[in-house]
């Protein structure tokens, strides 16, 4: 589903710090061209598209999937807007390329997903620590037994942000608190490096208006008995590292989210530090991913299928009722 030329094109739903990025990474991504965004508002709609060049402006997530110009959406909207976007974009026959986390909980990553499955419609969860090169890099030397057989991961990702009742961090019907925001990258590294998970323990500490996390701390392990130990906080500035511990050695990363370096420490042997800097901002990526994937006339990414974005989903929704966390989209029957 592109061009004549071969170009994909590429509709925006959102206009916030995220959908920028995206676009600035998108520039270096060979065939692609930004032909729509879609927003809340008119004067946003037009606003984004004026800064970007982009010619064709609507307002909400109906008219975006409805522009016969555009062949895949990059929906950058906030989490609870997730599943309305995307099916929106689905039902109508686009691709999408979704922010994380996928969905607010596992009955709506579950229904994103047969919408795919029904329309034939690639989809994908925007995790782009993923497609990073020194992650890839990083996932063949675990499988060459570069530090043995993996035993530990570590991951933490912390911030302190000033408590504002009236901030999307903070708010319940926004998706708000450290496990959505935050928490969702420590999981899906799990996953990635470990596979199925199982919560062994978790705590937290509920912000200031007792209704969303403020901070996270779980325990999770593999069906070998690999443990992760993961922690996310939006009031504390964590460590924000990374460290894979095996047999024989470690792995460790920092800012390892959007991961350009690492460093192996081998037993025996002087550190090995390894750089793998972005042509962009790390965004161009998981838009390459798409773009491949699309062309081979694939409904999901090996790389991060639709499999992965469940587990990963499982795991929040299982902490979140272990903290007793509750969003309104958890109120929605099944």
């Amino acid at each position: 589903m592109t061009t004549d030329s071969g170009v994909l094109r590429w509709g925006v739903l959102g206009t916030g710090g995220i959908a920028t990025a995206f676009l600035e990474g998108l520039r270096v991504v060979e065939g692609a061209r930004v032909t729509a965004v879609g927003s809340r508002s008119e004067a946003s709609a037009a606003r984004f598209a004026d800064a970007w060049d982009i010619p064709n402006r609507h307002v909400g997530p109906e008219a975006l999937a409805a522009d016969p110009e555009v062949d895949v959406v990059y929906v950058a909207t906030p989490h609870p807007a997730h599943h309305a976007g995307t099916l929106a974009c689905l039902e109508a026959g686009k691709h999408v390329l979704c922010e994380k986390p996928l969905a607010m909980n596992v009955r709506e990553v579950t229904e994103m997903i047969g919408a795919a499955r029904r329309n034939g419609r690639f989809l994908m969860e925007a995790m782009w620590t993923r497609f990073a090169p020194a992650s890839r890099e990083i996932g063949r030397l675990l499988a060459d037994g570069a530090i043995g057989e993996l035993r530990l991961l570590t991951a933490n990702f912390g911030n302190a942000v000033p408590y504002d009742p009236a901030s999307r961090m903070w708010a319940p019907e926004l998706g708000g608190g450290a496990l959505l925001d935050l928490g969702v990258y420590p999981v899906a590294l799990a996953s990635h490096f470990l596979g199925e998970l199982t919560v062994v323990g978790a705590t937290g500490r509920l912000a200031p208006n007792g209704v969303v996390d403020a901070q996270a701390t779980v325990l999770v392990e593999n069906r070998d008995g690999v443990t992760g130990m993961l922690a996310c906080s939006l009031d504390a500035p964590l460590p924000n590292r990374v460290a894979l511990v095996g047999t024989r050695g470690r792995i460790e990363l920092e800012r390892w989210w959007c991961p350009t370096d690492f460093v192996l420490h081998r037993d025996g042997q002087e550190p090995e530090a390894f750089a793998f800097p972005h042509r962009a901002n790390g965004y161009e990526h998981e838009a390459e991913e798409v773009a491949r994937r699309i062309a081979a006339g694939e409904l999901e990414s090996p790389l991060m299928p639709w499999e992965e974005s469940l587990r990963v989903v499982r795991v929040m929704d299982e902490v979140r009722e272990r903290l007793g966390v509750v969003y309104p989209a958890d109120a929605v029957a099944a």
